[in-house]
């Protein structure tokens, strides 16, 4: 591929092939990336081995994130000896991590942070010349910003039934294991207009759902717009059958956004309500800004204006400085909580947080996987108890494709965001039909569902 200087376009495309690791915000940043450099010339492959440019998106929240990336590193190393290649890391872990990875010599080119995606095509661009003028230069872009928000890029979405709208980035609660404050910088709200514009672009396209996204969509604020009026203008876009939000703080939950989704026939009656502990102890040294009690008063609110709202949540085991007696607690809160579902993760320092710089990681990894692993089956009963209780009942179901295991089953996903299957033969479907099945059968993930009786 010749090319005259660092801007020029090249003769023939450059085949960029993009890997997406972590959270739905990455996601949603993958489609602006694609976006970004489409508009560029760049040519996006699902065969890495016809990319001239590998980039990986990356995560800096989870260790096993972490871990995926760097494997994929070294996998990458082995093909870079093998041919020309331009390596790029974006996202969290390239701006949390840019002095740790540019060790990495001479694999990665290219680090870009998540402000810094406009970049991207001059960076590569020079990267390619540098390789072709056999120098070893490489491109960084890791400055955060007060003022991105990526409003005027369209998002290049891959076909399906769900699209992304991240309504706001950054994030200000700075919980003391988190690293996104220092990836992803200070809160920053999206234009209201333009993304109820985005949403009716969304319905023109033929997705049926779509998901806002924030590290605290109750902190959405533009001009006169919060969060709870936002939601309602995305729910009334014509074409849109349902809503969803993640995630939300128990900190700071409005009444008019519990009102929104209890009275908005498309907000779906899910609430994502991150735990992390059960302890007042950790809470605190968490930063997360909310008792015990205040989180079991809001679940109560929940509850009290609509008892069939599903409810999932994130808990940490193995925190810094966390105490059997601790995890006691957490372990009886889930038992009275009942949440339909639970993301458990053991603790893993993150580096540049508050809890990295003052709290020492003294639980052992052998009390961590036995505490995820005694929470992990505790909740998978009372998910199986849960899913148990739609027996009989017909619920609706938003068409996603086909099921993982077998072509000839549907999948779905209720309008509590749990996993339907069906047989196909039985019920015909194609991705964004919207079904009436009755469900027959139940796992603690998956409802099996049949054609309802006909009466």
């Amino acid at each position: 591929m010749k090319r005259t200087d660092s801007t020029q376009a090249t003769a023939t495309p450059t085949h960029v092939h993009l890997e997406t690791f972590g959270c739905q915000m990455n996601e949603y940043d993958s489609e602006l990336v694609r976006s970004l450099m489409k508009q560029d010339g760049f040519v996006f492959t699902d065969e890495q081995e016809r990319a001239d440019v590998i980039l990986m998106n990356t995560c800096a929240i989870r260790e096993n994130a972490h871990n995926k990336v760097y494997k994929h590193l070294s996998e990458l190393k082995k093909i870079k000896r093998q041919r020309p290649l331009v390596v790029g890391v974006l996202g969290c872990m390239a701006q949390n991590l840019k002095e740790e990875l540019t060790e990495i010599q001479p694999l990665i080119d290219v680090l870009a942070g998540p402000d810094s995606y406009r970049q991207l095509p001059m960076l590569i661009r020079n990267a390619l010349l540098s390789q072709e003028e056999g120098l070893d230069q490489k491109g960084l872009a890791v400055d955060l910003s007060e003022y991105e928000t990526y409003h005027d890029v369209v998002p290049d979405r891959h076909d399906g039934v769900n699209a992304w709208i991240a309504v706001m980035r950054g994030c200000d609660n700075f919980c003391s294991f988190c690293v996104v404050p220092y990836t992803r910088g200070r809160e920053r709200s999206r234009d209201a207009e333009g993304i109820i514009l985005e949403a009716h672009k969304i319905a023109e396209q033929g997705f049926k759902q779509i998901t806002l996204l924030g590290q605290n969509v109750n902190s959405y604020r533009f001009g006169d717009w919060d969060f709870a009026r936002l939601i309602l203008a995305v729910a009334d876009v014509p074409g849109i059958e349902r809503v969803r939000f993640t995630s939300p703080h128990p900190k700071d939950f409005p009444m008019p956004l519990l009102e929104a989704v209890v009275s908005h026939p498309h907000i779906c009656k899910q609430i994502h309500l991150p735990l992390q502990s059960g302890s007042d102890r950790i809470l605190g040294l968490m930063n997360r800004a909310y008792t015990i009690r205040e989180y079991r008063a809001l679940v109560d609110r929940i509850q009290a204006l609509r008892s069939d709202i599903v409810l999932s949540t994130d808990i940490i085991c193995g925190f810094a400085g966390e105490r059997d007696e601790d995890f006691d607690e957490t372990y009886r809160l889930v038992e009275e909580m009942r949440f339909h579902s639970a993301f458990i993760f053991k603790y893993s320092e993150r580096k540049n947080t508050i809890a990295a710089r003052k709290f020492p990681d003294d639980v052992s990894e052998a009390v961590k996987t036995e505490r995820v692993t005694r929470l992990f089956d505790l909740q998978r009963n009372i998910s199986y108890g849960r899913n148990r209780e739609y027996l009989k009942a017909v619920l609706p179901i938003l068409v996603e494709g086909d099921a993982k295991r077998s072509a000839a089953q549907g999948m779905g996903k209720s309008d509590g965001n749990i996993t339907v299957i069906w047989d196909k033969q039985i019920v015909p479907s194609q991705p964004g039909d919207l079904l009436s099945l009755a469900i027959y059968d139940a796992s603690s993930t998956t409802l099996y569902a049949e054609p309802p009786p006909v009466s």
